[in-house]
């Protein structure tokens, strides 16, 4: 069976939202700030926009755009959190652009939203691929854990308008008694409520422990 993986279950994580509309002074508004829960596979969606005392509207495709950001990787010894062996921590930034707002999704799925996703590819609204380096070659891993990721909802209910920002994907690779290294890299995608899919974007190599 297809393992869904929601925001849910363990670290809180901060998700500061803004969108460019304007107010009757046309400068740009914060909508609101909320707190996630977030699981291993933990997206945390950061729109980051600069006040100015006005603008324009920017005129971004209603199609999102995505690019590639960086990395942010750190390791966590045992004994960091309960029952927890020795990790790294992956954190995998993409920024985006979209220009009616309607990127992400209200938690939980209803379960007409989750029928559409599954429909139309059986993914949800971020996709990840992960390919390693074996013997000179990029292959391609089969992980069912990121087969249906979600994050939620950017831009509140009823309100729409450009928005762009960042979104980051954390993953956890833990160190086992016997460990090997492998360079990895990731290919992204997302895709809107509408089921407008990104462009696809493909990372930097980085070293990551897999236990044998």
């Amino acid at each position: 069976m297809l393992k869904r993986v929601f925001i849910k279950n363990l670290n809180i994580l901060n998700l500061k939202v803004f969108q460019l509309v304007k107010d009757n002074s046309t400068h740009m508004k914060p909508l609101h700030t909320i707190k996630l829960v977030a699981s291993r596979y933990a997206l945390l969606g950061l729109l980051a926009a600069t006040a100015t005392a006005c603008f324009n509207e920017p005129n971004y495709s209603n199609v999102p755009q995505i690019d590639f950001k960086g990395f942010s990787k750190y390791t966590l010894e045992a004994g960091t959190g309960v029952g927890q062996q020795r990790r790294d921590s992956l954190v995998i930034t993409i920024g985006f652009k979209d220009g009616d707002g309607d990127l992400g999704n209200n938690m939980p799925l209803s379960n007409a939203e989750e029928e559409q996703y599954m429909q139309a590819g059986g993914w949800g609204n971020y996709k990840i691929r992960t390919f390693r380096l074996e013997n000179n070659q990029f292959r391609e891993l089969n992980n069912t854990e990121e087969r249906f990721l979600i994050f939620p909802r950017l831009a509140r209910e009823g309100k729409t308008g450009a928005i762009e920002g960042s979104l980051d994907l954390r993953q956890i690779y833990p160190y086992g008694t016997r460990t090997t290294n492998y360079r990895v890299k990731y290919r992204i995608q997302i895709r809107d409520r509408a089921l407008n899919v990104s462009n696809e974007i493909e990372t930097d190599t980085i070293t990551v422990p897999y236990a044998n």
